[in-house]
């Protein structure tokens, strides 16, 4: 039996074609080369709605690494607001936002991953925790200078934190 609309299925396929593309991430998957690595500490922390159980002393360790895409996979250790020893494991992205000087450029991060640490009584702080491995998302804008970077990440609702590192 003949088609009656031959044209059709031309049609759909460059429409999905088109759209596929049109809503494709550049470069996936990320380049597997590695642009630099980002090694950084805490420096202050600060909650939005102190209790007198937080600190403010998470000693944040973290190792970031970037890709020439700004895609970046890490790791990062610190003790968490009620000084339990807490990993994240993360992926993300770094956003450019301008140039500050002709040495500081300004841009924004988004990392997404798995938090585990927050045990026990305070398990029910974080959200989704049922097992003591959660899931987070980390907004953050930072500024680099040559090798010198900064971040200012907000934890949720719960607080903010500086933090300054090299890239090597």
């Amino acid at each position: 039996m003949p088609r009656a609309y031959p044209w059709i299925g031309g049609l759909a396929g460059f429409w999905l074609s088109a759209t596929a593309s049109a809503f494709s991430l550049p470069d996936w998957p990320p380049a597997l080369e590695l642009d630099h690595t980002l090694v950084q500490t805490s420096l202050l922390t600060r909650h939005f709605d102190p209790d007198p159980e937080h600190t403010n002393q998470q000693n944040l360790m973290s190792i970031e690494l970037h890709n020439p895409d700004r895609w970046l996979a890490g790791a990062a250790w610190f003790k968490n607001s009620f000084d339990q020893p807490t990993w994240y494991f993360y992926g993300g992205r770094e956003f450019p936002l301008g140039q500050l000087t002709e040495n500081i450029q300004l841009r924004a991060k988004l990392t997404g991953g798995l938090l585990r640490g927050y045990k026990g009584e305070f398990r029910d702080k974080i959200p989704f925790n049922r097992y003591e491995i959660a899931p987070a998302a980390l907004p953050s804008i930072g500024i680099q200078w040559g090798h010198f970077e900064s971040d200012l990440i907000v934890f949720g609702t719960a607080g903010m934190m500086v933090m300054a590192g090299w890239r090597f």
